[in-house]
């Protein structure tokens, strides 16, 4: 597509949601879940996303219960993130409202002090931030052979894209996440506010074939006029599908969907939160323009996701509820 041409097309043969050519024979079962086996079996080297970079400013602090797990990160006094218990040691409170004073997390409960070393029982843990998403490693929890650092997918220059990151939380397990997304076919069919027009232009043939998933789809912008483009899903990791676009509009733009376990409700049901990056770029020049807009815009991109992920939650809960009670298909 010509740089110089405005990225838009119109739809000339748009046909009602219920006359789309349906994909349930192509959207294989046993291809799905395939992928997601093979998905699963890649390492994270216990390596969990836990929110934004951008929640770290300051004095600011992510809080998340990773898989039972009470963690707590903040910058320490040296700018670096830090990362550790979430419970304090000394008689438990929780250190997720507890606030962060140039560098120190101060315990409200008997102002315990904490610079992120260790100190009184508190051990840190290992924390890596690379740009968009704040990641810490819990050995205890995953298990695996430890990274020294998380499995990041190449990306566009954070400083020369738009960014945003969107966090929903669902009554599922990550493989229920990772499986949505490993099923681009429903796009249309789910998402029709959204999208139209999608082909999986290339999947595996076969059940062990690679795990590349192309779709071509246009994206709605108004009416009949929309946004064509070429993506490619992929899954590098367990708990990670990567949407890039190759080809149109944003080429190079990513989505990375992260899945992370919390941990059990109050019924015992377990709980997952997505975290969605999204890192948008294109070499048009008006783009320049939107990466200085981008405090308005991440807003209205965390809005959209949100209204995609109501949809794919559902989709996500529900196979987890058929999965737990041995109704799931196949």
């Amino acid at each position: 597509m010509s740089r110089r041409r405005l990225p838009l097309s119109l739809r000339r043969r748009a046909v009602p949601w219920e006359e789309q050519r349906p994909t349930w024979r192509e959207a294989r079962p046993a291809l799905i879940a395939g992928a997601l086996k093979r998905a699963q079996a890649r390492p994270s080297g216990n390596w969990y996303v836990v929110g934004a970079s951008r929640a770290l400013r300051g004095d600011g602090k992510l809080a998340r219960t990773v898989a039972g797990q009470e963690v707590v990160v903040w910058r320490g006094p040296d700018g670096r993130p830090v990362a550790g218990p979430g419970s304090c040691p000394h008689l438990g409170a929780p250190l997720r409202d507890s606030p962060v004073r140039c560098g120190t997390l101060v315990c409200h409960w008997h102002g315990l002090a904490l610079d992120g070393g260790p100190y009184a029982g508190w051990t840190p843990l290992p924390v890596h931030d690379d740009g968009v998403l704040v990641w810490v490693r819990l050995d205890a929890v995953g298990g695996e052979e430890p990274l020294d650092a998380p499995v990041v997918p190449p990306r566009p220059e954070p400083a020369r894209a738009l960014t945003a990151v969107y966090t929903g939380v669902g009554v599922c397990e990550p493989e229920d996440v990772v499986a949505n997304r490993l099923d681009p076919w429903h796009g249309a069919w789910l998402h029709p506010y959204s999208f139209v027009d999608l082909t999986v232009v290339d999947s595996p043939a076969d059940p062990a074939g690679p795990d590349a998933l192309t779709v071509d789809v246009s994206f709605k912008v108004a009416g009949r006029i929309v946004v064509p483009v070429r993506a490619v899903f992929t899954a590098p990791g367990p708990r990670t599908v990567v949407m890039r676009v190759c080809e149109g509009e944003g080429a190079g733009s990513v989505v990375e969907t992260h899945a992370t376990p919390l941990g059990a409700d109050g019924a015992g049901r377990p709980r997952t939160a997505v975290i969605e990056a999204v890192v948008a770029a294109s070499a048009r020049p008006g783009f320049a323009v939107a990466r200085r807009a981008a405090p308005l815009l991440r807003p209205l991109v965390r809005a959209t996701a949100g209204r995609l992920w109501r949809d794919d939650l559902a989709y996500a809960e529900r196979r987890w509820h058929l999965r737990s009670t041995g109704r799931f298909p196949g």
